[in-house]
């Protein structure tokens, strides 16, 4: 027995790679290479304090070891440079890192077909300034917007815009308004995200046709997305680079964060808040407070503000709720 296990430690060959693809229990990974291995974990991983749903997540670049039989382990993780994590389910204390070693992110979002809430796209932008990953608003099915629908795109296009996230406006289903996603992509690592039904898998379709990923149709009766992707992975692009195609995600919950910090993931909130009286100023009642002056004053959106008073409460025990 001893001399097979040795035998199997002699043969075994220890690899890096990225992590293309997460279905939850098994890990593609792809070496330096150009190879793509199954691999699994190593169960120690869930016992070094990693308090995420996914100890390894996809972009991730990591260490394996193949052993004689051909099955292969991920053994070590390398620092990540960012990611963007989130609060793993309602009410939940632990974390699910979407994507990891992002070079940016374009988060889908709808006006309608179904509805994105400013205090869902809010969470998401704060959690990447959290990590200095840059975000690009994608404003999807335009085609089907009617008149109202089409004032608040203008609304929002004119306030994220001049907040400095630059806001792209797309019909996926038609290609109208592709070509400058296309221009943006090349040579980058870019996370999709978004709600179910925002149209994440119909985009990767066309700017992959190859890809071939399942979409989905919108429930009439909720206004709501049902999920079509049903793993994370990463699809190589034809001029280089990857999208990051993950499942459609219900609520944002933000994790990571103290309090004093969450003004700084407002960068409209961080730049007047250099006036504030008191430099521990939560903002919410403090006198001599410059943010509540700009909100009032309409220098500030007030739904930004309320955004920004939303994730404040996280802390408060069974305040965060799926529906954001």
């Amino acid at each position: 027995m001893w001399l097979n296990s040795q035998f199997s430690i002699l043969n075994s060959q220890f690899m890096r790679g990225l992590v293309i693809k997460n279905t939850g229990s098994w890990y593609t990974v792809r070496t330096e290479e150009g190879s793509d291995v199954e691999c699994k974990i190593k169960g120690n991983f869930r016992l070094k304090e990693i308090r995420t749903t996914n100890p390894v997540a996809v972009g991730d670049r990591v260490e394996i070891d193949v052993n004689a039989e051909g099955t292969a382990f991920i053994t070590a993780i390398e620092e990540r440079k960012n990611y963007i994590i989130r609060r793993a389910s309602n009410l939940s204390k632990q974390a699910h890192i979407l994507a990891a070693n992002l070079d940016q992110a374009f988060l889908i979002v709808t006006i309608n077909y179904p509805i994105t809430t400013p205090i869902f796209i809010d969470r998401f932008l704060a959690t990447a300034e959290a990590y200095r990953i840059p975000v690009k608003l994608v404003f999807n099915k335009i085609d089907r917007y009617r008149e109202d629908d089409r004032a608040l795109l203008q609304e929002m296009t004119k306030l994220y815009g001049g907040i400095g996230y630059p806001c792209l406006q797309l019909c996926a289903r038609t290609g109208e308004g592709l070509d400058a996603l296309k221009a943006d992509l090349q040579g980058k690592a870019t996370l999709l995200s978004g709600h179910s039904g925002v149209g994440k898998s119909t985009i990767i379709n066309r700017l992959v046709p190859n890809a071939d990923l399942r979409t989905g149709d919108i429930s009439e009766y909720h206004n709501k997305g049902m999920h079509t992707t049903t793993f994370s992975e990463m699809i190589p692009l034809p001029e280089g680079g990857y999208l990051i195609d993950t499942p459609g995600i219900k609520g944002f919950g933000t994790i990571e964060m103290e309090g004093a910090e969450i003004a700084h993931y407002f960068p409209e909130i961080f730049k007047v808040a250099a006036d504030c009286k008191f430099n521990n100023c939560t903002h919410r009642h403090e006198p001599g407070c410059a943010v509540l002056k700009a909100v009032e004053a309409g220098t500030i959106s007030p739904s930004r503000y309320k955004s920004y008073l939303n994730i404040l409460a996280d802390k408060q025990a069974g305040k965060y709720r799926e529906e954001y």
